[in-house]
């Protein structure tokens, strides 16, 4: 019997040419496996009603293909009601846009660089909420005075300029600027919320700070792809992380975002939906960015995983406790930015959508949107009861369970990896230096689909021996 070889998803993701080193994605578009744009278009009713159940066996399967992938994550992802139909999701895609942009227009009255094309990759104030008058931080924000030549038509900086700025860590110029002695001639052609001082709200000041660290982010976050070579995504994935971090004032930015954010850029071309969809994913995520003084939130999910490689694989966390292990920081990377380091660019898109297919819950959006009749249906006050049809299969399997407070699947992936590593760390790891090494050697050696099943396999297991305890 034939079977479909598949055909490289790679050319809807460029790598720059100079990037050799890049992991090969392995991620193939199959027919009869992966969501196409008819199998997708047909599960739509006239009204634009979405049977999401025909489409979710088929992502948990074989993805979605690139070409819908966007409008794909927005129901996975719970931006959309399946439900709704096209009238509806007009209307609340206007609203949101309109949302979006009224908090970018507040952004953009605290610090002009929002929205203007540009990115700040150094600091512009100090804690205290004072101006930094360093004449090259100055030149960064508020170039037009400052360049002696200005390859403005479009926007768009040299990669070789970023990658200049990038490395400095400290705002130093590239040739293409003036010296400090001119621009300190030119200070009156700078906006006053740079050369005055003005006493600024303390959350303002949180929020102006975290500017420039978005910044050193952005710059370093998918540069081998083509898409990040244009100064105009660079700066759609800053004003996006910009604007959040004024939104969502409890977390703020922290590392990582800028890897979970920039799928979003590269998929949805208006900057408001990538938002919207972004907004999303760190609903599910979220937590683990929240800071105190004392812990970080994804500290709540490594204790997680050590209960669960405690309850499947005992000997396993016998030995990485005796290494000193035991709070499994070396995971930390893999849960906060969802294995994008340990796959291909492609690789880890295929990878979440399978993760939020088998996770799916139609209550998501209502969720999201209406949070306290979601409460009362989940209190079996009012409601109908969800369709165990229109359920993701993990989710399928924690109904079943009766499990209260169900862990996520990337707890359970994570578990997957390990199980796959066992004997490796039990034999050859002597210390966390080990453990961190030989985790390490799997970026670019994943299977997406196998470490699903893996996960899928261990999440039954857990929840069988959960039940007997």
């Amino acid at each position: 019997m034939w079977k479909d070889p598949g055909t490289p998803a790679d050319s809807f993701y460029e790598v720059r040419p100079e990037c050799s080193d890049v992991p090969k994605t392995r991620f193939k578009i199959k027919a009869g496996k992966t969501l196409s744009a008819r199998k997708w278009h047909a599960a739509f009713t006239p009204e634009g009603r979405l049977d999401i159940s025909k489409t979710l066996s088929r992502i948990q399967r074989g993805g979605v293909h690139p070409s819908i992938r966007g409008e794909v994550w927005e129901f996975l992802l719970g931006c959309y009601d399946p439900k709704s139909t096209f009238d509806d999701r007009d209307a609340i895609r206007q609203r949101r846009r309109m949302q979006y942009s009224i908090w970018k227009e507040d952004c953009k009255q605290m610090d002009s660089v929002v929205g203007s094309g540009r990115i700040i990759t150094a600091p512009l104030i100090t804690e205290d909420g004072v101006p930094i008058q360093d004449p090259l931080n100055l030149l960064e924000a508020y170039p037009s005075k400052g360049l002696a030549s200005a390859p403005e038509a479009d926007g768009d900086t040299s990669d070789s300029e970023i990658s200049c700025e990038n490395e400095s860590n400290n705002g130093a110029s590239s040739s293409t600027y003036n010296t400090p002695e001119e621009v300190k001639g030119e200070n009156s052609h700078v906006p006053n919320e740079a050369t005055s001082h003005v006493p600024l709200d303390k959350k303002v000041i949180q929020w102006k700070l975290t500017l420039h660290q978005i910044g050193l982010d952005v710059v370093r976050t998918d540069r081998t792809l083509v898409f990040y070579e244009k100064q105009e995504n660079l700066s759609k994935l800053w004003d996006i992380l910009a604007v959040y971090a004024w939104i969502d004032k409890d977390v703020g930015y922290c590392q990582g975002m800028s890897d979970l954010c920039s799928p979003m850029i590269i998929l949805l071309e208006d900057e408001a939906d990538a938002f919207w969809c972004f907004e999303r994913l760190m609903r599910r995520l979220r937590a683990n960015f929240r800071c105190t003084e004392s812990s970080v939130g994804v500290e709540t999910q490594l204790s997680n995983l050590a209960s669960i490689t405690q309850v499947l694989d005992p000997k396993l966390h016998q030995h990485l406790e005796t290494l000193g292990g035991g709070d499994y920081l070396f995971a930390f990377r893999m849960l906060m930015v969802l294995f994008r380091r340990e796959f291909s660019f492609g690789d880890s898109l295929f990878l979440w959508e399978m993760m939020w297919a088998l996770e799916y819950d139609p209550d998501l959006f209502e969720l999201y949107e209406e949070p306290d009749l979601a409460s009362q249906k989940g209190e079996g006050s009012k409601g109908k009861v969800k369709s165990i049809r229109q359920c993701g299969k993990f989710e399928r399997e924690n109904m079943r369970s009766g499990s209260e407070a169900p862990l996520p699947i990337s707890v359970f992936l994570v578990a997957s990896v390990l199980k796959t590593k066992s004997s490796k760390l039990m034999q050859e790891a002597r210390g966390l230096d080990d453990v961190v090494k030989i985790l390490n050697d799997i970026t670019g050696n994943l299977d997406a689909k196998k470490a699903c099943s893996g996960a899928m396999k261990l999440h039954k297991k857990y929840l069988k021996k959960a039940k007997k305890t």
